[in-house]
């Protein structure tokens, strides 16, 4: 027996697609119903590795925790990697494959992954009650239409009802829709099933005229209007974007436990990854997070992170470029803390020895750390435990750097010198005996009278955000209608919107 669907598509990007594909799985699994997550092609720099080593999206990772399963590399079998304008690193199935350039891929190579990916939601749907799974963009991207796999490309071949979501907060929010539908051919059309306004502001009733005009002009429903919420979007796709910061920011703001703040400033490298290594910090009350480019910026900071990168050595060009290496270097002089991960990590060792990423050869790093990378064709995908400041850690390797650390002392992975901490650990700072641990050394480092709170959990947060996003949909959508769309499909003989598709 095959489990119901829906596709959750957006007018635009960050529409709310994300966050409200989590919500309709956690809504669901509160209901008993056993629920699974998928986008078929995923282009995001913030992944994570499944129990069975498989790359695939955080979203997709947030999405299965808001269904309380287990992720799988099922869940996003492509995952496209952003390494600069012209192209891509292609993750198939948890495993990198290659680079393609977005004509290549959009070529040829994408409607070839069809069949894989159709594999993969038939295999979800014979193990779920239901699959909620999420577009990319917009399906009207009639430039991209004949090569499509996420949106109504998917949503054709498997059959699934599409729910429709549109960003009223940046205004226009009609007419995208009425747009998005008038733009499809009349067997896409078929499928579209409704709509769903996020970030509502205001007064539901003087909507509602808009939305009977809307039902009179297309056929179709509104199945919701889900409130404006702070500090919802968790684990992004793409963006400078802080998700627990936000919700403990903009909700009810923590005081620190102790009589000072803790400054935590991160550079802004380009091809930024997995940034959401922060938000555990983030969530830490008395600590204040910021993104920086500038070496000024770096002058009142605690702690200095330096984040992953899926370009190292131009990450390592652009600090220079800006002085901020300059910066980081007498920093680390100074004995003032910093905290390199992975890209991060790489870059202040003593050299890089690239052919994969950037092919350029031997590149000096900051100098900072001893170690040496040599960047291999095979990435590391792994989910390591262990100790460090006498507390247990978790965490998830995503490189293709090698590092052989020569001094120091031991690290997690890699080590430490002085004040400046290296590891290839992403996640390590969810762990929360370890982040209170080493914030107490930051702080002491610091000259800061900053004292952890000792009962923050970040699983905790987490969970809490998840049912937020889980209410939204309870209480502002039409659930027995929704759940009508994931069992039944799209409601038969929706009108045909003029004038579709072009030829």
């Amino acid at each position: 027996m095959t489990g119901g669907g829906l596709l959750v598509a957006g007018t635009t990007s960050d529409a709310g697609k994300s966050v409200v594909t989590a919500g309709i799985c956690r809504w669901l699994v509160r209901q008993g119903v056993k629920v699974a997550p998928f986008k078929a092609q995923n282009m995001s720099l913030n992944s994570f590795v499944t129990r069975e080593g498989a790359e695939i999206g955080r979203a997709q990772a947030m999405q299965a925790q808001a269904g309380r399963v287990e992720p799988t590399a099922l869940m996003n079998p492509v995952l496209l990697k952003p390494g600069g304008e012209q192209s891509s690193q292609v993750v198939l199935l948890g495993k990198p494959v290659g680079e393609l350039s977005a004509r290549g891929y959009h070529g040829g190579r994408q409607q070839q992954l069809l069949g894989t990916v159709l594999e993969c939601l038939a295999e979800l749907r014979g193990t779920y009650d239901a699959v909620i799974c999420e577009g990319a963009g917009s399906p009207a991207e009639i430039n991209l239409r004949r090569t499509d796999i996420v949106n109504m490309g998917i949503a054709r071949n498997a059959g699934l009802p599409v729910l429709v979501v549109g960003d009223i907060d940046r205004g226009g929010v009609f007419a995208s829709f009425f747009g998005t539908v008038a733009l499809l051919s009349r067997q896409d059309q078929e499928l579209i099933a409704g709509f769903l306004v996020n970030k509502f502001r205001g007064d539901v009733s003087l909507l509602e005229p808009g939305l009977d005009m809307l039902h009179d002009l297309t056929g179709r429903r509104t199945y919701g209007v889900l409130p404006f919420r702070h500090g919802l979007g968790i684990d992004e796709e793409d963006g400078l974007r802080i998700s627990l910061r936000g919700a403990v920011r903009e909700s009810e703001v923590s005081s620190p436990v102790g009589e000072d703040v803790l400054r935590v400033a991160v550079c802004a490298v380009p091809l930024m990854s997995n940034f959401t290594d922060v938000d555990a910090l983030a969530a830490e009350p008395g600590v204040v997070v910021r993104f920086v480019d500038r070496p000024e910026e770096l002058a009142d900071a605690d702690l200095v992170v330096v984040p992953g990168t899926r370009g190292t050595v131009r990450a390592l060009e652009w600090l220079r470029e800006r002085g901020l290496a300059r910066a980081l270097v007498r920093r680390a002089a100074e004995g003032r803390p910093i905290l390199g991960i992975c890209g991060g990590f790489q870059l202040l060792g003593e050299h890089i020895e690239d052919d994969v990423e950037s092919r350029r050869g031997q590149v000096e790093g900051l100098g900072v750390l001893p170690v040496r990378v040599r960047f291999a064709r095979e990435k590391t995908l792994t989910r390591p435990v262990g100790e460090a400041l006498g507390e247990p850690v978790e965490g998830y390797e995503i490189h293709h750097g090698v590092a052989e650390v020569t001094g120091g002392e031991p690290f997690l992975d890699g080590c430490r010198v002085g004040r400046t901490w290296g590891t290839h650990w992403h996640g390590s700072l969810e762990s929360d005996g370890f982040r209170r641990a080493f914030l107490r050394e930051v702080a002491a480092a610091a000259g800061r009278r900053f004292v952890p709170a000792p009962d923050t959990s970040f699983a905790a947060l987490r969970e809490e955000q998840l049912d937020r996003l889980g209410d939204l949909i309870e209480q502002h959508a039409d659930t027995d209608a929704l759940w009508r769309l994931i069992e039944s499909g799209a409601p038969q003989g929706l009108p045909f919107i003029p004038p579709g598709a072009p030829a």
